[in-house]
This record gives C-alpha cells, structure tokens and sequence, in this order.
C-alpha cells in the first residue's frame, strides 16, 4: 500500500508537525523566519513572526507567533510524536529586511532580531542548524521534504535552491 504525500501548509505565526511521506510548506516568509525541526521519519515547521513575546502587552498572545515561545511548543509537539530530542536538527529561512528605508533603529531590524532569537532558542534547546538561508531583503517560500530532509527555498526573483 503507497502512501500519498500531503503538501502540509503553515500559515503566518502557524505550526504543524507530519510525518514521512508529508512534506511542509510556508509562504509569505519576509522578515519572518521559517524553522524546520525533524528527525528521520517526523518534521515541525513554525512560521515565527516577531522575536520576543515578553514585548507583548496582551494576555492572551498567539504562542506560535514569537520565537521564543513557538520553538518550545513545536518541540513538545515533537516529543509526543516520540522523537529523540538528541537527534533533532534544525533548517532555518526568511529573517529578510523588508523595508527599503535604511535605519539604525534595531526596533525596525525584525528580521535581523528573528533570525537571532531563533537561531538562540534552538542553541538553547541544544538543537543544531545545519543548514540556512537567511538576511537579505526578498521574500521567501519554503518547503521541506522529510524523507530526504532537503528544504527547498523559493527566494522572489531568485529562483530555488535546496538546503
């Protein structure tokens, strides 16, 4: 019996996790930074928007949405799919400057922060980033094929390349 793969699609400040065949796909990745945790058969993928959620003044937040408080969740996610957090790898991309206007103004530099913050929760959890396409100033598409653990990048009027 063959198993049809299902394209699983993440919206903005979304996460899901699948398993082998499926593969993950999240558009729309500006200044957001798409993070892929898997292990062989089992893959997460988060559409993190904004760095911080302590920075948030409202009670009820979106946890998907920040990078420190998404990544937590989309590991619990993974641990009761049963897999080895020893063996959990990461694959990151987005975090561009969307904005045209130069500025110092590090309030503005959102892809900048979100690449950090993500990169820092994973180091944190002891997750490696083994691969990654971040920075620059166009927007992204990604989508990540569990079974041979390559993320594809769409970069608007770049073309693809896989990671």
């Amino acid at each position: 019996m063959t198993m049809t793969a299902t394209v699983v699609k993440v919206g903005i400040a979304d996460q899901k996790v699948t398993q082998v065949p499926n593969t993950l796909k999240t558009s729309g990745l500006g200044s957001c930074v798409g993070v892929v945790i898997y292990e062989q058969n089992v893959a997460g993928l988060a559409h993190v928007m904004l760095p911080d959620s302590t920075a948030s003044k409202r009670n009820m937040l979106n946890e998907m949405k920040y990078a420190d408080t998404s990544i937590d969740l989309l590991l619990k996610q993974l641990l009761t799919e049963g897999v080895r957090k020893s063996k959990l790898k990461a694959k990151i991309a987005g975090g561009a400057h969307m904005f045209s206007f130069q500025s110092d103004n590090q309030m503005l530099k959102i892809g900048q922060r979100n690449i950090e913050a993500v990169l820092a929760k994973l180091k944190e959890n002891n997750i490696p980033v083994v691969a990654q396409d971040v920075g620059g100033n166009k927007g992204r598409t990604i989508e990540f094929n569990i079974e041979t653990g390559m993320l594809e990048v769409r970069t608007v009027n770049s073309g693809v390349m896989q990671i």
